[in-house]
């Protein structure tokens, strides 16, 4: 495979570690998501703590879901800068997220992921993912 054509199919599954990491959160495939991540993967900027580990990191989602009904994450292009087996990248988003207690009430996030991935054993996964808040607003219809 050439240089270029190397690059672009990197490219690619950068892109689609985060597209099935949003398809997990918004169908609720939590082995779909756990599945994007390095076991020991460090999560931050998503409140107070610091995550240590898929696992954690991954519990702690699926109890953050249950306040909410429906979700929708929907991302930017990604920039990413590739340096063998590793590479980071920025993408950005715009998260929708239904309460379940109130279904007219809406939360909006944008924000951008910033995600140190790792090719391990032949696939790409995020070892570090943090989410930098631009924004949030609630509406109430």
């Amino acid at each position: 495979m050439s240089d270029t054509a190397k690059y672009v199919a990197d490219r690619i599954e950068l892109m689609d570690v985060m597209l099935k990491y949003t398809k997990g959160v918004d169908e609720r495939d939590l082995e779909l998501y756990r599945s994007v991540f390095a076991d020991d993967v460090e999560v931050v900027g998503f409140g107070k703590d610091v995550f240590h580990g898929a696992d954690a990191w991954t519990a702690y989602v699926k109890q953050a879901l249950m306040q909410y009904g429906a979700t929708q994450h929907m991302l930017g292009p990604q920039l990413a800068t590739i340096s063998g087996d590793t590479a980071h990248c920025r993408t950005d988003v715009q998260a929708l997220h239904y309460m379940k207690d109130k279904p007219t009430t809406t939360l909006t996030l944008w924000a951008t992921y910033l995600t140190d991935m790792k090719r391990i054993g032949g696939t790409w996964k995020i070892k570090r993912h943090q989410l930098v808040a631009r924004g949030t607003r609630v509406q109430t219809d």
